[in-house]
């Protein structure tokens, strides 16, 4: 199924290979690619295929869904983009978001993710709800990135892979701690510490548990954590994808 990508400006394309060189510096030294990473993917997350709304429009910057539950914290990754933002204003914020979503992946030593830009803003947030429950299981996430997103059962392990960066925090999520011991390194950490068991000072969340208790979810996650090019190559199609819902239908 091969998607046709809207046509951008030649202006335009400048405008994002100059943006990436300051978003990779910006994020490099902020130590900011786990917020800039969950910025994209809380963005793209809320897209429902039945009826084609939500997802990676640039909503984000809106009061409305920054002030949705799942998404709190998020208001400081808006604020810390908007400097730059402003340097480009012919780059929509939809673009604009989903662009340092794959530039925290490639600078923290994950695989390059496919970027086409051309998203247009859309003026509405998505209602609230439409993310995963950290607290669930794999019902429920089959549900939210299956049902809902058009995801397949392995874009829901790989882009648990995800969690190799960053760490909950108590204030926002309920939770506390990192899932890796280097949570600035994009690896096939998070699977491998699946497999090895709880920890002390790492976390794994209900959701994560999930993925060793699933007959289809396990094998995967036992494939990506002796395999980190596997992982690799399956997360930059998930995260693509996850990426581009909604846009550029085929």
């Amino acid at each position: 199924m091969v998607k046709c990508y809207p046509t951008v400006s030649e202006e335009y394309q400048k405008a994002v290979e100059k943006c990436k060189k300051k978003l990779r510096g910006f994020i490099s030294d902020k130590k900011c690619a786990p917020l800039m990473l969950r910025l994209a993917w809380h963005s793209a997350g809320t897209f429902d295929v039945k009826t084609k709304t939500g997802g990676p429009f640039g909503t984000m910057k809106h009061p409305a869904e920054l002030a949705h539950g799942a998404n709190n914290g998020l208001d400081i990754a808006v604020r810390l983009l908007e400097p730059i933002k402003e340097q480009f204003p012919i780059l929509s914020y939809a673009d604009f978001y989903q662009f340092a979503g794959v530039v925290a992946v490639e600078i923290t030593g994950g695989p390059e993710v496919p970027f086409h830009p051309g998203r247009q803003d859309k003026p509405e947030p998505p209602p609230e709800g439409r993310l995963p429950d950290a607290t669930k299981g794999s019902d429920h996430l089959r549900d939210v990135f299956g049902h809902h997103m058009g995801l397949s059962d392995k874009d829901i392990v790989a882009l648990s892979g995800g969690h190799t960066l960053g760490r909950c925090h108590k204030e926002r999520s309920g939770f506390e701690g990192p899932w890796t011991t280097n949570p600035l390194i994009f690896d096939n950490s998070y699977f491998k510490e699946l497999m090895t068991g709880e920890k002390e000072g790492l976390l794994q969340l209900p959701s994560d548990k999930a993925l060793l208790s699933d007959p289809i979810f396990r094998p995967l996650v036992e494939k990506y954590a002796e395999d980190e090019d596997a992982f690799f190559a399956d997360y930059s199609e998930a995260h693509l994808k996850l990426s581009e819902l909604g846009f550029a239908e085929a």
